[in-house]
């Protein structure tokens, strides 16, 4: 069964569709009109070997904050669309990303538990015209709709840019390695039988 899903989404403040295939190849073609986030989305596929097209038409007029949100609840629909009733998959993911001086760990469970843990240093932080502060509501906003455990864990980093950038590729490997399918173990991932 192909593992892919597509979700539209409308609203006053943001006009969305997006696709994903999570055994893609790593192609990205996003356009949100928002360069950085266009930027990490495109390194999440190409670390996660997935697929991933995406339109945003957002209230930039007003600031970032939708724009990126909205795009993080789609993508999470869109990962707990197509993993499905998660028979077969290995469930957890973790992958550490060294950029530079920058070191920061993802680590998550597809559980149906919906938690983010994120101590990024984005405070305060301007990359180009991005407000940093907005990527752990992009995590959260993902961690909530994809009903996954995430945490992202900054070990040391001082470049605001390696930070988020470690994070997104950090965050694309571990989903990698939690939707992998495991031929050994066929049922649902859990002792309770469902996730």
């Amino acid at each position: 069964m192909p593992r892919t899903a597509e979700i539209a989404r409308a609203t006053t403040e943001t006009e969305i569709a997006l696709s994903l295939d999570l055994d893609g190849s790593g192609q990205a073609d996003v356009l949100t009109g928002v360069g950085f986030l266009d930027h990490m989305l495109t390194l999440l596929a190409r670390h996660g070997l997935l697929d991933l097209h995406v339109r945003c038409q957002g209230d930039l007029h007003v600031d970032q904050h939708h724009t990126v949100e909205d795009v993080g609840i789609c993508l999470g629909q869109a990962i707990d669309r197509a993993v499905g009733d998660k028979k077969g998959i290995v469930r957890y993911g973790t992958f550490t990303v060294p950029m530079d001086e920058t070191l920061v760990m993802v680590s998550l469970d597809l559980s149906g538990r919906p938690f983010l843990a994120c101590n990024l240093d984005t405070r305060n932080r301007k990359i180009g015209e991005f407000d940093a502060e907005l990527t752990p509501e992009f995590f959260r906003a993902v961690a909530v709709n994809a009903r996954m455990t995430l945490h992202v864990h900054q070990f040391y980093g001082e470049n605001g840019h390696h930070i988020i950038e470690a994070a997104f590729k950090a965050f694309g490997r571990a989903l990698d390695a939690a939707t992998r399918v495991d031929e050994r173990s066929p049922g649902v991932p859990s002792t309770k039988g469902v996730l």
